[in-house]
């Protein structure tokens, strides 16, 4: 009778409380081991987000130092291109001959090629620092279109200072301004789709549960791959206004298209001076 256990049979037979005591256990084994692999999950979700950050961390690095490097040979183009200007600024004065005169023109048009090739180097490098144009003086700034000057209103302020015009060059500006505008509108509906579309994927619920990281990190590379279609955009803006200086260097003569460089040059240190009287203005308490 010291025997709790009821034997039958020389088999012994467990009291009803130990039995109803394993089958309650069983549901709380499962959760223990569901909360085990899910913070499990949750340790490797956050080990791959750190790495993550971490790589993100270099490659930020890296940007930031090739950018430095987009940056110092910028200060010698502008140093170099007031140097040329001066140049051929003399040259007109001096009336040298086209044939003379055209090397300098060249050189003036081939210099603001080698422009365009840094900001292709710098788009690559942050193209939102070209997009900000925090590397333009405020005033310069003002007239920013996609990192740059809109070439439509570049021909409208230059037609001024190459006049007289034969009106077959002012019918063929003319075309150039218009088409050039078209061209200019067409990227600007592309560039507000491209807000558009990239705001509605920040906003959508998919990111406002970060707990959820792969949903969160998915939405996160659309995004990104949205964004990167900017600098596509920028360097299409920058194609723009490099054909459009060209197709007015062979509309234009030999003269007229040295007195169009000296102007662009002469309008933007305008520009640039008025920023520094507006930096160097006085401050009312």
């Amino acid at each position: 009778m010291a025997n709790r256990s009821h034997r039958t049979g020389g088999l012994s037979i467990a009291s009803p409380a130990s039995s109803l005591s394993k089958r309650s256990s069983l549901p709380t084994l499962r959760r223990l081991a569901q909360n085990r692999e899910a913070a499990r999950k949750s340790r490797l979700r956050k080990k791959a987000y750190i790495q993550q950050l971490e790589s993100s961390r270099i490659k930020l690095t890296q940007l930031e130092q090739e950018l430095q490097r987009a940056r110092t040979p910028y200060a010698r183009w502008l140093d170099e291109h007031h140097r040329l200007m001066c140049d051929l600024r003399a040259a007109v004065q001096e009336h040298l001959p086209e044939t003379e005169l055209k090397m300098f023109v060249d050189g003036g048009l081939g210099h603001f090629d080698q422009l365009m090739a840094l900001k292709a180097i710098a788009a690559k490098s942050d193209v939102f620092h070209l997009v900000s144009g925090m590397w333009l003086t405020p005033a310069e700034r003002c007239f920013m279109w996609l990192g740059g000057f809109r070439p439509s209103d570049l021909i409208k302020v230059l037609v001024s200072h190459i006049e007289p015009l034969t009106e077959q060059q002012i019918l063929a500006i003319y075309a150039l301004r218009t088409s050039t505008h078209e061209t200019e509108d067409a990227l600007s509906q592309g560039l507000e789709a491209l807000h558009q579309s990239l705001s509605d994927t920040i906003a959508s619920d998919e990111l406002s549960a970060p707990s959820n990281m792969a949903n969160y990190m998915g939405q996160m590379a659309v995004a990104m791959n949205k964004l990167s279609t900017l600098e596509g955009f920028v360097r299409q803006a920058d194609n723009l206004r490099q054909q459009t200086l060209h197709r007015l260097h062979h509309i234009l003569t030999i003269r007229q298209a040295a007195r169009c460089f000296l102007a662009i040059a002469e309008y933007f240190h305008r520009l640039r001076a008025l920023s520094s009287l507006w930096v160097a203005r006085p401050r009312q308490d």
